[in-house]
């Protein structure tokens, strides 16, 4: 998405980052022996190497641990506690440590967590702050009904909307240190440490140097969270009345993702079917990787991950599909001057038409739908080729077509491959924004066995 935007002119700012704070952290390094500073660190290492392989184009990597994070988060604590949203009580609550929040008994099946089905309900009962969640119902609802298109996908919005029409209860934004050291220290009481959830949402604008870059904040913000299935409470409700007792703008769009599974269960380590990102960008390339996972499983839903479907896709539409076009295209252009001509209306037509509709889909966060788009447009090429025959006549005009088509077709899959779209694009001379001539390009995919 990020590139997709700058691909249309936009001046972009992608954060991406670490949650490093909270119990299930804290608990995790204990295990594991270690501080819980070193134990983040090397986690944050390693999903910066993730971002690395992945190509992402990411302008910020954001770490809950970062000092000018800290300073944010307690900043921000204070301007709610202003405003009178902040007070100290006591409670007792069923609580999900994998998910780091309060439960009650209609969402637990069994008496466990349906997202965390290994890990026992724990029961929490001491006096912490709390964030006056409930007196923001009218307010959330009014802001929703304002903003139709906030939460994407629509049964997502429907969701988070039924959870506030049933009622907000307060919820508790800190810990006893003394039970629970590992997060954010309250502002005025260091007995206490910040929830993680009240402290991990501020990265939002503490990434762009909020509250001291007030410029870089008023630039950026509000934004588009991005955000899996499990968090539609926190994202678009939580966080948002947040933002209202902060008095800061909420933000401008949500997009919740579904879970990526392995034969319709969900990856954990515990079951034994996880997926390791690393060696699949060593064994096939992150193009493959991206492609793969932007085109077979739907963005606003669960999918089910298959290297055999990897391994199809691979040679159904990245080997004989972009490549072979990219092949066929460059090697018929090769030595031809191309100074004085112009593409044909009909060719133009179905680049304008296809651009529309991706960036149409991409507006809603139907990212696979963009993707099967833009290969259509490629299989029209291909048929172009086939029913012309340009190899026998060597007219200049149809390889032209084909050559315009190819390098608008590299500019789309830009956001989608972005190796193979720079090698492709490395082979055409541009001469005051016209294509004069191309290279042969070198071969982008060869097929799978």
């Amino acid at each position: 998405m990020a590139r997709f935007r700058r691909s249309r002119g936009d001046e972009v700012f992608f954060n991406t980052g670490t949650d490093e704070h909270g119990l299930k952290i804290y608990r995790k390094a204990l295990e594991a022996g270690k501080d819980p500073q070193v134990y983040v660190d090397e986690l944050a290492v390693r999903y910066q190497a993730l971002n690395k392989a992945l190509n992402l184009s990411e302008s910020n990597f954001i770490r809950t641990t970062d000092a000018v994070h800290i300073k944010a988060a307690q900043e921000f604590w204070r301007l709610c506690n202003e405003n009178g949203d902040i007070e100290k009580k006591l409670y007792k609550i069923k609580y999900c440590v994998g998910c780091e929040l309060e439960k009650t008994d209609s969402e637990l099946v069994g008496g466990r967590c349906p997202l965390h089905v290994n890990q026992d309900i724990e029961t929490i009962e001491e006096e912490n702050y709390f964030f006056k969640f409930s007196s923001y119902k009218d307010k959330l609802l009014k802001f929703y009904n304002e903003n139709q298109n906030f939460v994407t996908p629509e049964s997502r919005f429907r969701e988070i909307k039924n959870f506030i029409e049933a009622g907000l209860q307060d919820f508790s934004i800190s810990r006893l240190k003394e039970k629970m050291p590992w997060g954010v220290p309250v502002p005025g009481d260091d007995k206490h440490v910040m929830y993680v959830w009240f402290d991990a949402l501020v990265n939002y604008i503490s990434t762009l140097g909020w509250p001291k870059a007030k410029k870089e904040f008023e630039k950026w913000w509000p934004g588009v969270q991005v955000a899996g299935k499990d968090q539609v409470r926190q994202q678009a409700a939580m966080w948002q009345a947040m933002l209202m007792s902060a008095g800061l703008p909420t933000s401008d769009r949500i997009f919740i993702h579904g879970f990526i599974n392995i034969n319709g269960q969900r990856m954990s380590k515990s079951s034994g079917n996880v997926v390791d990102p690393f060696t699949l960008v060593d064994k096939y390339g992150a193009d493959t990787v991206r492609y793969y996972l932007l085109r077979d499983i739907a963005s606003d839903e669960d999918g089910d991950f298959s290297e055999a479907r990897l391994k199809e896709r691979y040679n159904a539409d990245l080997a004989n599909g972009l490549g072979n076009f990219a092949s066929r295209v460059s090697t018929l252009g090769e030595g031809i001057d191309f100074a004085d001509f112009e593409v044909e209306a009909g060719i133009q037509d179905q680049i304008t038409e296809v651009t529309a509709d991706v960036a149409g889909s991409v507006d809603k966060f139907r990212l696979h739908e963009a993707v099967a788009r833009i290969w259509a447009l490629i299989q029209y090429g291909d048929g172009y080729v086939n029913e012309h025959k340009p190899w026998e006549n060597r007219d200049g005009q149809i390889i032209f077509n084909l050559v315009h088509l190819l390098y608008s077709i590299a500019n789309l899959v830009e956001p989608i491959v972005p190796k193979a779209s720079g090698k492709i694009k490395a082979a055409f001379t541009l001469t005051g924004g016209r294509i004069t001539s191309i290279k042969k390009v070198e071969s982008l995919f060869p097929r799978l066995q």
